[in-house]
């Protein structure tokens, strides 16, 4: 008995495309991350300010403001958690440093080969990460140093 010709269905499609899996959609662009920092970045900022502003102005001198409270917060309490926001922001800037370090060692190369003259595009060759990392050290050395050199030379009051 043959087979009727609208019976038999034909696959157009090639075995391999039809077995490959699509690719993942991808969630998180590197603009959408740097925006989402960038605004995390700026919130902290402005409640850094705000914590500053209540301790500079709402509460009279340090030496005064041992009973004084806001919102059940004495004085030294404020004063961390203006600490621990400073570190936040600290760690959010460094975190959009290293987000950004192919844009800054573009900019080093491009300002260090027009001072030389130089035409042409530019080769990484992964030296800015090792200038990064370099400088990076030297700061954490220096910061590091100075709150050793603080914390040698602080005076205690006079007994």
């Amino acid at each position: 008995m043959p087979i009727a010709e609208a019976e038999v269905k034909v696959d157009k499609k090639p075995a391999a495309k039809a077995a490959r899996p699509r690719p993942a959609a991808k969630k998180w662009s590197k603009t959408t991350v740097n925006f989402w920092l960038d605004s995390f970045l700026l919130v902290v900022f402005l409640f850094l300010c705000w914590v500053t502003v209540i301790l500079q102005f709402a509460f009279p001198s340090p030496y005064v403001a041992e009973a004084w409270s806001l919102w059940g917060l004495d004085y030294l309490a404020w004063a961390d958690v203006q600490f621990v926001t400073t570190c936040i922001l600290g760690a959010g800037i460094i975190l959009h440093v290293m987000l950004h370090w192919t844009w800054v060692c573009g900019v080093i190369t491009s300002w260090r080969r027009k001072r030389r003259g130089e035409t042409g595009a530019a080769k990484d060759d992964g030296s800015g990460t090792i200038w990064g990392v370099g400088l990076l050290i030297a700061i954490l050395n220096v910061l590091g140093r100075g709150i050793a050199i603080a914390v040698l030379t602080i005076q205690g009051p006079a007994l």
